[in-house]
Parts: structure tokens; C-alpha cells; sequence
């Protein structure tokens, strides 16, 4: 009885395991992974270099911090996660909106035109809205 619990159990493990649903979503977590390095690589070897040409210093802001007592709150670390998060979300809209939207729009293939009964069928349709 035990055994056939375990058999069971099992069955219905890989039932769940190997759906489409749930292998499709593992392939999306480890390409958008790999596209995050991606993503996270434009950002620091292209973007921030660029903007370290306009700012000056080199990342000066990450040393900011308060003092209360004797703890320090590291408000520019905030700052800089934020400021990173802000370039690559950027990065990401410009590569997915514009750039692969631009690959996307030239894939596209103009629709069929209709076929002699369709266009019949449309006049007849239009035919009968006009009464």
C-alpha cells in the first residue's frame, strides 16, 4: 500500500513536472536570465561609461551617507541602485520596445488578400447593412 502511494505520488509528480506550462516557464527563467547578463552587461561596459563622461567623478555619490549616532545609512548605495535600475530599465525598453519591435514589424507579412467569395460575401454584407 505504501509502494503504491509512492507510485502515485510520483506519477503525479512528473505529470506536473513535465507539462508544457511548467517546462515552457523553466526555458523562460533561464533565457531571461542569460538576457538579464545581457541587459546588465550594455548597462555596465556601454551606458555607464557613457555617463561617466558627463558626471564627474567615478561614482562619487555611492560614498554618501548620514550619520545618526554612530551608525551610517548609506543613502548614495540607494542612490546608485536606484540610478542603475533606471539605465537598465531604459536599456531593456529601448532592446525590447524599439530595437526587436523594428525586427518584429519587418517579419510581419501583409494579409491575404480575400478570395472572390469572401469579397462576394462582403458586398452582400454591406448590401444588407445599407437596408
Amino acid at each position: 500500500m505504501v509502494a503504491n502511494k509512492a507510485l502515485s505520488l510520483l506519477e503525479e509528480f512528473k505529470s506536473f513536472a513535465f507539462k508544457g506550462n511548467v517546462m515552457d516557464l523553466a526555458v523562460g527563467v533561464i533565457i531571461g536570465g542569460a538576457f538579464g547578463k545581457i541587459i546588465d552587461s550594455l548597462v555596465k561596459n556601454l551606458i555607464m561609461p557613457l555617463v561617466g563622461l558627463v558626471m564627474p567623478g567615478e561614482q562619487a555619490y555611492t560614498d554618501w551617507a548620514i550619520d545618526v549616532g554612530t551608525k551610517k545609512i548609506p543613502i548614495g548605495l540607494f542612490i546608485g541602485d536606484v540610478v542603475n535600475f533606471l539605465i537598465v530599465a531604459a536599456a531593456l525598453f529601448l532592446v525590447i520596445r524599439k530595437f526587436l519591435g523594428l525586427v518584429m514589424k519587418a517579419k510581419e507579412v501583409e494579409p491575404p488578400k480575400p478570395t472572390v467569395d469572401q469579397e462576394l460575401l462582403a458586398e452582400i454584407r454591406d448590401l444588407l447593412k445599407a437596408r
